[in-house]
């Protein structure tokens, strides 16, 4: 083969990466998101053993969280491509096992399946897309990341909503196999080099970008967010469901005020920041992070005798919330760092990013648990109504109310943080990473609309 040869082709490898990667990527944040939804037809099917029902969705977040460092050692020794790859196929596997379940154990253990693989697809993408792309390439391509994470999450229960009103419960699970599918099939034409730039690159996570004070308060704005919106976007289709009964369609449907802001908002901020020169990402970030407190504390609205209706303004400021700083973080956050860093930090946000959110959504679960323990005489109908029924509906809105309330100050106490470091940064000299490169490099300024 010529060399021209061999670069053109080298050319399609190359740019398959990033739809690959984010193909892979979307079921992620969707089985994040979306799993909760159908737990009241799971335990019609399977039963409703609490324990056993709770890992339906715990079985996927915990591994991914955990995984996704020790992925990262795994990714040193045999390479990016194979990492990835092997995700995808871990997954497939996890997910054809929760298709043909017949009983909960064996969904659970489908779902930790599917956990454990989603790490290694995450680690591994993240590291193909930074050692495949450089300069203002790999930030488009991590902010197209981003923004894919955080669509995932927000349709995620809307999409597995109407997959179990159309098809049932098992139809959520056959769909990340077939995108599983997917990416293993389109793996094997992926650059075939990653794995030796992967073991020349050290670390697959290198968490010195979090010295940079800017960079933190950024790269803790995503943890704020899924602190305030990934748990309500998870449970409030069973908390609908417990205290209003209503059903996956139904629930999935309402969620839309919530998830729709989620696809406008990221376009509107980005169009701000650019052409308002007194607009800057800081500010963005801190009326997101506003609209997440006070959308939470409107939650406190939800009630067995009230109509649901009530839930749309908050759900609003909600999707707002956490729309509105999507296009912009990933950009503003690696321009904060030197070039040749500009890796490790897209690693590092990601880590944060979507281990955040997994941890955040299993904090949420257990809590709502143990207060209905407590408020519940019956210990096996505190676990039923945890996982949707709704006949303990005055309890479960009790429980829901303190949880968001603790939601709202935890989101507030991280805004405040974020702040004082921004400040802090402020101080030493510093300025918005993003303003300052507006002017000399125009595909960072345009990275979050293109």
């Amino acid at each position: 083969m010529s060399n021209n040869a061999q670069h053109v082709s080298g050319n399609r490898s190359t740019s398959i990466v990033t739809p690959v990667v984010l193909l892979a990527v979307f079921v992620m944040p969707i089985s994040i998101s979306g799993t909760a939804i159908a737990l009241p037809a799971i335990a019609a099917e399977l039963g409703d053993s609490p324990a056993a029902l709770q890992w339906v969705v715990n079985g996927f977040n915990i591994p991914f969280a955990l995984f996704t460092l020790i992925w990262g050692a795994v990714a040193d020794r045999v390479g990016y491509k194979r990492t990835f790859a092997l995700g995808a196929l871990i997954s497939l596997v996890g997910s054809a096992l929760s298709v043909l379940a017949s009983h909960l154990l064996i969904l659970d253990a489908g779902r930790l399946l599917a956990g454990v693989g989603g790490a290694a697809i995450v680690t591994g993408g993240t590291a193909l897309l930074s050692t495949t792309h450089s300069g203002a390439k790999r930030a488009k391509a991590f902010a197209l990341l981003g923004t894919v994470v955080g669509l995932g999450l927000a349709t995620g229960p809307t999409i597995s909503g109407g997959l179990v009103a159309l098809v049932g419960w098992r139809g959520v699970f056959a769909t990340a196999g077939v995108i599983s599918i997917t990416a293993v099939i389109a793996s094997v034409v992926l650059p075939a080099d990653a794995a030796s730039v992967a073991r020349e690159r050290g670390k697959a996570i290198d968490f010195s970008p979090l010295r940079n004070r800017y960079f933190l308060s950024i790269a803790l704005v995503p943890v704020a967010v899924a602190l305030g919106y990934v748990p309500i976007l998870t449970y409030l289709p069973v908390a609908l469901s417990a205290v209003s009964g209503m059903d996956a369609g139904r629930a999935g449907l309402l969620m839309l005020p919530l998830t729709v802001p989620v696809l406008i908002a990221p376009a509107l901020a980005s169009m701000l920041v650019h052409r308002v020169q007194s607009i800057t990402p800081m500010i963005i970030f801190n009326v997101a992070m506003a609209a997440l407190v006070v959308g939470d504390l409107g939650l406190l609205v939800l009630g067995p005798e009230r109509p649901v209706q009530l839930l749309v303004l908050p759900m609003l400021l909600l999707g707002f919330g956490f729309g509105l700083p999507l296009g912009l973080i990933d950009a503003e956050a690696l321009a904060a760092v030197p070039t040749n860093k500009s890796g490790a930090a897209a690693g590092v946000l990601n880590f944060l990013r979507l281990g955040s959110e997994a941890v955040v959504v299993a904090a949420y679960a257990a809590f709502m648990t143990a207060l209905l323990v407590a408020g519940i005489d019956n210990s096996t109908d505190a676990h039923r109504a945890a996982a949707g029924w709704d006949g303990a509906s005055s309890a479960y809105a009790a429980a829901f109310h303190l949880v968001v309330i603790a939601m709202s100050v935890l989101t507030l106490i991280l805004a405040t943080l974020i702040n004082l470091l921004h400040r802090s940064h402020r101080r030493q000299g510093g300025g918005t990473a993003q303003r300052q490169q507006l002017d000399t490099d125009p595909d960072i300024a345009t990275v979050s609309v293109s």
